[in-house]
């Protein structure tokens, strides 16, 4: 006898919520049962792409909808943890977009009601699946880079009135909480998977062209020491003109030194290590191409696979709750220099 289907709903209808509803439908051990979202337009939508029910808010499909085993959690960041404790009290796994939660108080209150139902929460850091990250990963948990001396991570982005539009949540400080928590979380989270966590943190922060846009900065560097040994920096911008130039991530260590550059980190730029030769490595995913704009590389497939991988016992969440809450702690201590 098979085993039935995992039952998905997915919560939020943009661009990300229809990526997440698409792979649900394409993995074989997987069901879409519905989609929620406020705006009514999206009904005809999801009707006639997905094929599944239409629910206009989570309150709805909750009481009403069929009976899903996980939520996938795809709106405005500020309704991430509010969704993710009301979808955990109705004994739902849940899957967050990141950011898990705009504060660290949010994220535990998440893992408290996860532990107090005996549900899982995965947060969605798609940067980790990409063949240089995991490469860079096996490279420094193997030892062979020997002492991390410096790291650089440089996140150079377009973010302009294309995606900054008046009316939206977007650029509004408390339902956006700030660029590094909607645009470059996962590169901060691809830096704690990495190193560790981070201490005597130090930071300078600017506005050069989003005075008119948002409520909070566009450009900011930060400098710290890992707390394992070895100092950083983090250097970030929306304000590239245009369109993206990169994201970086450089290591210079005792026995060599690595750059993974282009503009979601998605090729290997330089590789010397003593005594090493550098695989080859599968080719990265495609990014996120928005309405004038792109975002991160596209590997949502592998977090749906995750998930029914977890959920049957097969392996365990590859970005958990608890990563997802350091992401947020690192970005409030960071903005506490403001």
């Amino acid at each position: 006898m098979s085993e039935q289907n995992i039952r998905f709903a997915v919560v939020g209808c943009g661009h990300i919520g229809k990526r997440h509803a698409a792979m649900i439908q394409q993995h074989p051990e997987a069901e879409l049962v519905g989609v929620i979202d406020i705006d009514p337009q999206q009904q005809a939508y999801v009707e006639s792409t997905f094929r599944v029910p239409f629910f206009p808010s989570l309150e709805v499909f909750l009481h009403d909808g069929p009976a899903a085993e996980v939520l996938n959690i795809c709106t405005p960041n500020f309704e991430h943890a509010p969704q993710a404790i009301q979808a955990l009290e109705a004994d739902c796994h849940v899957v967050v977009e990141k950011p898990m939660a705009l504060s660290k108080a949010d994220g535990e209150a998440i893992i408290f009601k996860a532990l107090q139902r005996s549900r899982a929460v995965f947060c969605v850091m798609q940067n980790r699946y990409s063949p240089p990250s995991v490469w860079l990963k096996e490279l420094v948990d193997s030892g062979r880079l020997g002492k991390i001396y410096f790291v650089e991570v440089n996140c150079y982005w377009n973010r302009d009135g294309r995606y900054y539009k008046p009316g939206g949540w977007k650029g509004v400080a408390h339902k956006d909480g700030g660029t590094l928590f909607t645009q470059f979380s996962h590169f901060i989270d691809t830096m704690y998977w990495l190193f560790g966590d981070i201490k005597t943190i130090q930071g300078r922060f600017y506005d050069f062209n989003h005075q008119q846009l948002t409520e909070f900065e566009d450009s900011g560097v930060v400098s710290f020491d890992f707390v394992k040994g070895g100092a950083g920096t983090l250097t970030y911008s929306t304000a590239v003109w245009d369109r993206n130039l990169e994201s970086s991530l450089t290591i210079l260590a005792e026995h060599g030194s690595v750059k993974v550059g282009g503009q979601y980190m998605n090729r290997v730029e330089h590789c010397h290590i003593r005594d090493y030769k550098m695989p080859t490595l599968p080719e990265a995913g495609p990014p996120n191409v928005y309405e004038g704009y792109t975002g991160s590389a596209a590997n949502h497939h592998y977090v749906i696979q995750n998930v029914v991988d977890t959920l049957r016992n097969r392996s365990f969440a590859s970005t958990n709750a608890l990563e997802g809450l350091k992401v947020i702690e690192m970005i409030e201590r960071i903005y506490a220099l403001k």
